[in-house]
């Protein structure tokens, strides 16, 4: 979300300015353009609206205004009309405030002055009106005068007619009339010069009033002009304070969190800690940290000049000031920062050339009760979804995006020092995340003994290889190496929640990324994935949850924070905060950022603990560190990615067509392929093809597993008829598990008993992988899929004999 301006007085009595106002709860708060001007407070969708669609108005003379917190005020006319709105900074809400004050005190002076002048009210501007103000003083001054002039106008004709009445009647009275005749005349005489002395009463007072307000203009001008350099002086010390509130607020409780350790009273490794930085008012060294909506435990302030080197760019010499020998003595900060191999800056020249660009999405409109409608009563997993809801991608290329950024690992490989290599393993787990922000399409499900390679070797050093190595429950098996030091292995098993407006997929199993040089082994799981209004609206998706990233040789740790987004939150969106700590927990870095943006770190230079409790009753610890400094940012998406599922430029060139894969490979996938061309409709029909013949292997796999388990058992009903009749007995006994990755749209669905444990069918499937075997981890314990070797060796061979015929 874009940063709203904030709003600038106009010339004159006009005041406008970006604000964000609540619409309902599945919108919650949108961006909306507000004008004060006259006494009233408009609001349009954007600012071209300004002269055509005003979306709604409201009368301040007689609303209310309510301040709710730093950023949040309400303006009600105590009627059907409430804005809840929110500005972006408190600075910004204390000057909305300070207009709509004067604005409504002016239109309720107005308004009690018009029910004799008829004038409208107009608000007060707000500092920069002082000769729009003498102007309008003036021009009161000229309408009343020419006000004036119209009654004398009105009074010499008045007179005139009048004298020209009395002649006639004292005419009149010379002819001999009745005696009732002449006292009618003389009553007539009588009233006629009444009236002519009240008219010159009339315009006399007006006279003196005109030349009072003249006598005295040159005075209320000047007490007007004090008035308003004095309210001009008010909103600047306004400002200025909310400004030192802000700061001050920042530097106490802007800080990065972390709980305290009850097992380790100096510091534990799981917390939350600081986002983003924000240094624009402070010394070019000095960096506070914004506060953090938890309860916060943990600060961090500037550090102490003495840590800082006079040059301003050497900080490698820190750790031998401060006798550092805990194993940080090599660290050479800029080269987290500023090593010419980037991952940002870093160009290399591919061997051969990909392409940039896939067929443009078809605008298909579809609806989705059309589908559903006909499925009531049907079991979940066999649920036919159009292609409709994918993206022209399988699951196990999702899952090869995750070394988008592989340079990271490239550049922690190269590292001395353990903690300086876990900062960089931390900022390769954020990046991941960083293609699924706009993508809410969801990738096809594998089949049973598909594959995925990714030879990279001669444009980036490094090969990897996916297989979907289970399909009920779904699995699917990743290992990559790199010629450059590291190897990163995983199983992502998915299960998840729907929860009406949300679908929430929880990603099962561990990440490994072994180092060869050092041989240090880090393994970490991944966070919740939240995908919003599945229902109504559009689809957004958000990333929250915790990281433990673990160093199993030193134990070293970095606790990962992913904020989950809230309309209601001051701080930036999708924010991650973390820490960096020894095996002694012991704090060395802080990390902060964003996960669709960019990830940064600071080095702590000093620790203490601050006598105030946090709300748990714990003390909070205050970190030094010095200013933060970029691991990662993100690479911009291709131009035109909103036509392309906003694919990034790596996702463009996964589904390319390479000669010498395997058959297994999704690139070979045909309703996949028929979905990238705009083949929707064939695309459909292909799918519910495949998966069918995918249901026929299964049986006949599970009757061969029977017979040779049981030979007497060989006359028993199928495993899908006998898979039925216990899923339908037991209802309520299971939950559903979705095939998806990374906050993808809702897919198709396998069953799952209680707790995650799969339903049994009461058969045995004796289906093994091609390329993965299932062994227990030796570092986590669990069971999981190692890559056991021969693919890439079939590869040069051209001879893929054993792979099953699956598409």
């Amino acid at each position: 979300m874009s940063e709203p301006k904030a709003p600038t007085p106009a010339p004159g009595d006009t005041y406008k300015g970006w604000l964000f106002k609540w619409t309902n709860y599945i919108k919650g708060y949108q961006r909306r353009w507000f004008v004060l001007s006259n006494g009233l407070l408009s609001y349009y969708r954007t600012q071209a609206e300004m002269g055509h669609t005003c979306r709604g108005t409201i009368n301040l003379a007689t609303a209310n205004i309510a301040v709710e917190d730093s950023c949040n005020f309400v303006i009600s006319n105590g009627g059907t009309q409430t804005y809840h709105l929110k500005a972006s900074s408190e600075v910004e809400r204390q000057r909305w405030i300070t207009a709509l004050e004067l604005a409504k005190a002016k239109a309720f002076r107005m308004q009690a002055e018009s029910d004799d002048s008829g004038d409208d009210s107009t608000p007060p501007a707000t500092g920069q009106g002082a000769g729009s103000r003498n102007s309008e003083v003036q021009s009161t001054l000229r309408t009343l005068g020419s006000k004036v002039e119209d009654l004398s106008t009105c009074n010499d004709l008045i007179a005139k007619h009048g004298s020209a009445l009395q002649r006639s009647l004292s005419e009149l009275e010379g002819v001999r009339l009745g005696g009732e005749t002449s006292e009618k005349i003389r009553q007539v005489t009588e009233r006629a010069t009444l009236f002519r002395i009240t008219s010159n009463a009339m315009i006399n007072a007006c006279r003196d009033f005109l030349a009072l307000a003249q006598t005295h203009s040159k005075r209320w001008q000047k007490a007007l002009q004090a008035e308003r350099e004095q309210r001009v002086r008010l909103e600047e010390t306004l400002e200025q304070l909310a400004k030192q509130h802000n700061h001050l607020e920042r530097a106490f409780r802007g800080a990065t969190v972390l709980p305290a350790s009850q097992s380790n009273p100096a510091i534990d490794s799981k917390g939350p800690v600081s986002g983003k930085g924000d240094a624009s008012d402070e010394d070019e060294e000095n960096e506070f940290f914004d506060a953090c909506e938890d309860v916060q435990e943990f600060i961090t302030v500037p550090a102490d000049p003495k840590y800082h080197r006079r040059s301003g760019s050497n900080v490698s010499g820190i750790s031998s000031e401060l006798g550092m020998d805990d194993g940080t003595t090599s660290l050479d900060e800029q080269s987290l920062a500023s090593n010419p191999e980037s991952p940002q800056s870093q160009e290399l020249v591919p061997v051969r050339k990909r392409r940039t660009r896939i067929p443009d999405k078809p605008n298909y409109s579809l609806n989705l009760w059309s589908i559903m409608k006909n499925c009531i009563g049907k079991e979940l997993s066999k649920i036919p979804m159009p292609v409709n809801f994918n993206e022209p991608l399988s699951m196990l290329q999702r899952l090869s995006e995750d070394l988008e950024y592989y340079e990271l690992l490239d550049r922690a490989a190269k590292c001395q020092s353990s903690l300086e290599q876990m900062c960089y393993v931390a900022a390769f787990t954020v990046s991941s995340y960083s293609t699924t922000v706009h993508r809410t399409g969801k990738p096809f499900n594998p089949l049973l003994g598909e594959t995925f390679e990714l030879d990279r070797v001669q444009e980036s050093g490094y090969r990897s290889l996916c297989e979907q190595v289970s399909h009920h429950p779904p699995a699917a098996a990743h290992h990559a190496i790199s010629e450059r030091g590291w190897t990163l292995r995983q199983e992502i098993a998915l299960a998840s929640k729907f929860r009406g407006k949300y679908l929430s997929i929880m990603p099962l199993g561990s990440i490994h990324c072994i180092f060869e040089k050092s041989t240090n082994h880090y393994t970490w799981k991944k966070v919740t994935t939240t995908v919003h209004n599945i229902i109504v609206g559009k689809l957004w998706i958000d990333q929250s949850g915790e990281i433990d990233v673990v160093n199993h040789k030193t134990g070293d740790r970095c606790h990962l924070k992913f904020a989950p987004y809230s309309y209601f939150s001051r701080d930036v969106a999708r924010k991650v905060t973390g820490v960096v700590t020894d095996k002694d927990g012991k704090a060395h870095y802080v990390l902060s950022g964003t996960w669709d943006e960019k990830m940064e770190y600071s080095r702590v230079m000093q620790s203490s603990r601050r006598g105030e409790n946090g709300a748990d009753g714990r003390q909070k610890t205050v970190y030094q560190t010095l200013k933060a400094k970029e691991l990662w940012r993100k690479t911009p998406l291709p131009e035109g990615a909103e036509n392309m599922y906003y694919f990034s430029t790596l996702a463009l060139t996964l589904n390319e067509l390479e000669e010498g894969v395997a058959p297994t490979d999704s690139r070979r996938r045909p309703d996949q392929r028929l979905m990238e061309q705009g083949r929707w409709e064939e695309a459909n029909a292909e799918k519910q093809r495949l998966e069918e013949k995918q249901r026929t292997v299964r049986r006949e796999r599970e009757r061969e597993a029977n017979r040779a388990a049981s030979p007497s058992e060989e006359g028993k009903e199928s495993a899908d008829g006998a898979e039925e009749v216990e899923i339908a007995s037991e209802p309520s006994e299971t939950t559903y598990k979705t095939e998806t990755l990374h906050g993808s749209h809702p897919p198709a669905y396998s069953m799952e008993g209680p707790y995650g444990a799969p339903v049994k069918s009461g058969h045995q499937d004796n289906y093994k992988s091609m390329w993965f075997e299932q062994l227990v981890d030796p570092v986590t314990g669990e069971p999981t899929h190692i890559y056991k070797g021969g693919y890439w060796e079939a590869k040069e061979q051209g001879n893929w004999d054993s792979c099953p015929d699956i598409f």
